[in-house]
């Protein structure tokens, strides 16, 4: 990518640096990790190897095969006295793994801690998810990625599963204490902080670390609202001169994003969007379908995945920078949760990124605007033909989703298409619907508001006596130490 960091343009490294917050390290070495079957064992790995700590942070571990095969793992490095520490999202785990689970964990030495489980004083904190996925060993090799743990990664070749597609790295190098820092971070908001000598900060208290490696990258730790990564992918799409290529799993970009991939499309950028074919989320996938007509008359190519899922959410752009992470082209990866991406500046990790996307795409099913001017997908050598049919987009929502078409259509902020229509009068029809019931039984709106009304009430009550007693603390601990400062002052 010309004017990338590594080309020695300094405005765009600052604008990188400005919009996420994350300094660029070189030294490292980045190894590409395809599917479960190349990750999960090189974390097993790691972690037999492990001698100090590990600190494991996940959206979910299943309580399967493979779940119990890390727990086992687990377990056992804090049976030879290595710190341990687990934090796992509430939400994700819900209905994956049971507290047995955890207990067994707990029992064996192993620091367990769950993510934003609902509180009275925060009725709506669980909104907002913890979604990285990473894993530090002793402070000297890392792993980001899009997979979770489960057995849905690795399929069941005797039953003819194929397994879930994902991407992830592995890090060694000076950016492992930016990953190590960002744990730090997300472990502290769900208890105690770590103890701040285990904290490396690229500082006298960090492991001595190997920076021969040569990959300039960038740890992008986002967290709720900040949008961080939400500007660089934007800057990114304005910056790529000849090639885009774009993996991700749950795609319902905002306009402003859509807007930015079709004017690089118009502008010679060879722009590819690969999606998942089948989504493991019901009504998603009809989302996604919905902004493809804007991509495909930009001259966007959109790509649907052959297999089971297709979970990986990767960039790759001008054979120089390439993204790896956790967060999906989405508002709720964007703005709602905290997530965790690396983006790599080197030509050599680059074109493997290249590599296995045009390998992915012989797995896959080009989309293409057909006769009558339907969106259909074209039939390719070696993969079935799928036709998208007008049931399909039922609850599209073009690229933006249900709730800006709404907002739009009730505040005339912007034009909307043919293919929200359906969006409004489903919502419409919806909405009818409740009204009739409250009007009919009212206490089927009333009692639920009540309740809420009630629980925010009392949050906000704890919270503030929860500040008000803070602030005496401050007030006792100031007096205090000015005492103190006296020395010999009279009583």
């Amino acid at each position: 990518m010309a004017g990338s960091p590594g080309s020695g343009h300094l405005p765009l490294d600052q604008a990188f640096t400005r919009v996420t917050g994350a300094r660029a390290t070189g030294g490292n070495r980045v190894r590409l990790l395809r599917d479960g079957r190349e990750n999960y064992p090189a974390w097993l790995e790691a972690i037999a190897a492990a001698r100090t700590s590990i600190h494991f942070e996940t959206y979910i571990i299943h309580d399967d095969r493979v779940g119990r095969q890390f727990a086992g793992a687990l377990q056992a490095r804090a049976a030879a006295g290595v710190r341990v520490r687990v934090l796992y999202d509430w939400w994700g785990a819900r209905g994956a793994t049971g507290s047995r689970f955890w207990r067994e964990l707990t029992a064996a030495g192993v620091e367990v801690r769950s993510f934003n489980a609902p509180r009275l004083d925060s009725p709506f904190g669980w909104i907002s998810r913890d979604h990285r996925k990473c894993l530090i060993v002793d402070g000297r090799v890392a792993f980001v990625s899009g997979l979770c743990v489960g057995d849905a990664w690795v399929g069941d070749a005797v039953r003819g599963v194929e397994p879930w597609r994902d991407t992830g790295v592995a890090i060694e190098g000076p950016a492992v204490a930016d990953i190590g820092l960002a744990f730090a971070g997300t472990w502290a908001l769900a208890g105690l902080p770590l103890p701040p000598n285990e904290i490396a900060r690229n500082s006298d208290n960090a492991p001595a670390v190997d920076a021969s490696g040569q990959a300039l990258l960038r740890v992008i730790a986002t967290e709720p609202a900040l949008a961080g990564l939400f500007k660089l992918d934007h800057i990114i799409v304005a910056a790529a001169e000849r090639s885009l290529w774009l993996t991700d799993a749950y795609f319902v970009a905002l306009t402003s994003y859509v807007q930015a991939l079709c004017a690089a499309a118009k502008d010679g950028v060879d722009v590819r969007l690969l999606v998942p074919g089948v989504g493991d989320i019901p009504g998603l996938r009809a989302l996604s379908r919905a902004g493809y007509r804007p991509l495909l008359d930009a001259g966007v190519r959109v790509f649907e995945w052959n297999g089971p899922m297709l979970h990986a959410k990767t960039a790759v752009a001008d054979g120089r920078w390439a993204r790896v992470g956790s967060t999906n082209l989405n508002p709720a990866s964007w703005l709602g949760n905290w997530e965790l991406d690396v983006a790599v500046e080197d030509a050599e990790f680059a074109r493997a990124m290249e590599a296995m996307y045009e390998d992915d795409l012989r797995h896959a099913t080009e989309i293409v605007v057909g006769e009558r001017r339907r969106v259909r997908a074209a039939p390719t050598a070696g993969a079935p033909a799928r036709t998208i049919r007008r049931g399909s987009r039922r609850a599209a929502a073009g690229a933006i989703g249900v709730g800006s078409t709404i907002g739009a259509a009730i505040t005339n902020r912007r034009l909307l298409g043919p293919a929200e229509s359906r969006v409004l009068a489903a919502s419409g029809v919806l909405l009818i619907i409740m009204a009739a019931a409250i009007i009919w039984w009212p206490k089927v709106a009333a009692v639920p508001l009540a309740v809420a009304a009630i629980w925010i009430a009392l949050s906000l009550i704890l919270k503030a006596w929860k500040l008000q007693r803070a602030g005496r603390r401050r007030v006792v601990t100031s007096r205090g130490s000015g005492l103190g400062a006296r020395g010999s002052g009279p009583d």
